[in-house]
């Protein structure tokens, strides 16, 4: 197979025409310099004459990126070209981009032209492009809301003129798949005909979310360049997802019998810096990028996974720079609790596993998400749990800044219950002396101490508590979303090891 699709990137230009994105020379270059690691075959490196700035940044990308094509945009205005052309003298291989509207909202409302007023300015556009370069893309602005009979006059004159790619833009993302196919279908047959010289393009935007379909649907009607932006970045709904455009090529050639020369492993970094540098963040469920695209918490699909990774991953994460990712979560089954222990050379009993998978289940179904240090800390509570110890079954806590707190416990072992109420200076203190009197010991509260396992206001609260009962120390751990509950947990933990003692020293004496 040697049919070479072209991939066209835009992110410097169209990408960032996005509100609020605003990037310097420095960060244009940052990306071209990653974008020429991805071996995208055009780099769009900005529009010139449009300002000092992108007139620098297209200069210094053309002087110092080798390996793509470096395009910069030009209306058909005589300084725009003879700008773009300055701008790209130092270019190893260098293109310029010619566009005029073309629909009559367009021409008449923004161009003020009548249609042979604009036929003739692509003319003589793209006839000075030619003078300076070899390679010249002609665009005729919301294409897909032209006249197609319009569209085809003007690309042909464009051709005439000198013009080897034509690229057809689907400005306002208006198309729908058929209609853009049978477009580009009419652009295929009636402009390039029989020179294998003229490239067909593409060019759509998202606002209706069909950008990435429109363009993929347009390789079956000829088109052999597809724009678009990495990140899908763009103004109002964006362009066309460069990363998904060629994932989708790699991920399903039996579909797309066209080749194309793109690194995927150097995907997910480029995704990453265009986020970094725009400020635009990456939406979790974006595909290929998105922290999400290879994330697994269902129990089914986690199952899935760990048996064969291609029971739910059509591409290999590797492939994009990513990772698979199982996340702990109230989804989440004992197949995926079980590998994630073992990921971090955890062994438990029967016993322990299933207690802990149960305090697992209950800390998910509140947070949510579960990270390794929320796993180490459930594990260590319950491993150090014995079978025999009073368990806590329910707490409940009230009180305010004009009220004294009152906690009331409920506690279980073997069967049998506990229950317990008590008032203190605080919640915390509440729940000390409400366990006290459940237990009937005399402890005093000598270490208390707190620490955050996530953040967020659902964070995962580890709690550690020294007790005293007449000159010895008793230690406990607790686990919760909620530090009341985690308190209570750590003093049942050091209450239950202190009246495990007094009992074994009761039998020795």
């Amino acid at each position: 197979m040697d049919d070479k699709l072209i991939i066209f990137d835009t992110t410097l230009r169209d990408g960032e025409q996005a509100p609020g994105i605003a990037l310097s020379p420095d960060d244009k270059v940052a990306i071209a310099t990653q974008l020429a690691k991805l071996k995208v075959d055009v780099i769009e490196a900005g529009f010139a004459a449009s300002s000092p700035g992108d007139f620098e940044s297209v200069s210094r990308i053309a002087a110092e990126i080798h390996g793509p094509v470096i395009a910069s945009l030009a209306r058909t205005h005589p300084d725009d070209i003879d700008r773009a052309a300055d701008a790209l003298k130092r270019a190893d291989r260098k293109r310029i981009h010619v566009f005029t509207s073309t629909s009559p909202i367009h021409m008449e409302q923004m161009l003020r032209m009548s249609p042979s007023e604009v036929l003739a300015s692509a003319k003589e556009g793209v006839a000075r492009a030619k003078r300076y370069v070899d390679d010249v893309e002609f665009s005729p602005q919301d294409a897909t809301r032209s006249d197609p009979d319009f569209i085809v006059e003007i690309c042909n004159a464009a051709v005439e003129a000198g013009a080897t790619t034509i690229n057809i833009p689907d400005t306002v993302g208006y198309a729908m798949p058929d209609d853009f196919v049978e477009l580009l279908t009419k652009v295929f047959t009636d402009v390039r005909g029989g020179n294998d010289d003229i490239i067909i393009s593409t060019h759509c935007h998202n606002d209706l979310g069909m950008a990435v379909a429109n363009s993929l649907s347009a390789i079956a009607a000829g088109a052999r360049q597809i724009e678009g932006a990495i990140n899908g970045i763009g103004e109002r709904a964006g362009n066309t997802s460069t990363e998904e455009v060629i994932m989708a090529i790699t991920t399903r050639p039996d579909h797309f019998d066209v080749e194309i020369g793109a690194d995927t492993t150097e995907i997910f970094e480029t995704s990453r810096l265009v986020s970094s540098l725009t400020g635009y963040p990456i939406q979790y469920n974006k595909a290929v990028v998105g922290r999400n695209a290879f994330a697994h918490e269902s129990g089914i699909h986690q199952h899935g996974v760990l048996r064969n990774r291609e029971t739910y991953e059509i591409m290999d994460p590797l492939a994009v720079g990513q990772k698979s990712v199982i996340v702990l979560g109230k989804h989440s089954g004992r197949a995926a609790f079980a590998d994630a222990l073992a990921k971090l050379g955890i062994s438990l009993s029967d016993d322990e596993f299933t207690r802990s998978f149960g305090r697992f289940k209950e800390l998910a179904d509140r947070k949510g998400e579960i990270t390794e240090e929320g796993l180490r800390a459930i594990v260590a509570v319950e491993t150090g749990t014995d079978t025999g110890d009073w368990t806590l079954t329910s707490i409940h806590v009230s009180g305010g800044s004009n009220e004294t707190p009152v906690a009331s416990i409920a506690l279980e072992r073997n069967g049998e219950s506990l229950t317990s109420t008590a008032e203190g200076d605080g919640m915390v203190n509440a729940t000390f002396v409400a366990l006290q009197d459940a237990y009937a010991i005399p402890a005093t509260l000598a270490d208390y101490r707190v620490s955050p396992l996530t953040s967020g206001a659902d964070a995962m609260a580890n709690v550690n508590v020294i007790i005293m009962v007449g000159s010895s120390t008793y230690a406990g751990q607790g686990v919760s979303t909620d530090v009341v509950e985690g308190s209570a947990r750590a003093m049942i933990s050091a209450l239950n090891k202190a009246a495990f003692a007094i009992a074994t020293e009761g039998d020795d004496s």
